[in-house]
């Protein structure tokens, strides 16, 4: 939901600088717990959003009109995962939160590290081959 005045973000600083302020707070949080729970991975831009890569893209981060997104990269995770999701706004493998409001921290650490062994488990089956 970038303002059109500005240029193509480079990294994941500019991005957020150019999203509303009611966005950021969050935004820098998703980007904090990731950062914390994968300190190794590598920060991008990829279609216009800060990704994050572990072996292979990871997660990202976002926002639209009316939310911060999390974008989990993996349907079928999301799909195991209904259950502990139910609380919370869900489109496709894109886990949508109000600015502002708490994070399910715990939640979205374990999501990231179940993408971590899944990036692993990719990895390893392709060295294998």
């Amino acid at each position: 939901m970038r303002n059109s005045d500005y240029p193509t973000p480079q990294n994941s600083d500019e991005y957020i600088v150019q999203q509303p302020v009611e966005f950021r707070a969050t935004l820098e949080e998703l980007r904090s717990i990731i950062l914390t729970t994968v300190p190794q991975v590598t920060e991008s831009i990829s279609y216009q959003i800060p990704c994050y890569k572990y072996l292979y893209m990871l997660v990202g981060i976002g926002v639209n009109k009316k939310y911060c997104s999390f974008y989990v990269m993996s349907p079928g995770l999301v799909k195991t995962m209904k259950e502990e999701l139910k609380d919370i706004k869900v489109s496709g493998s894109t886990l949508h939160f109000k600015p502002n409001e708490a994070l399910p921290v715990d939640l979205i650490q374990k999501i990231i590290l179940a993408r971590v062994s899944q990036n692993e488990i990719l990895a390893q089956t392709k060295k294998n081959k």
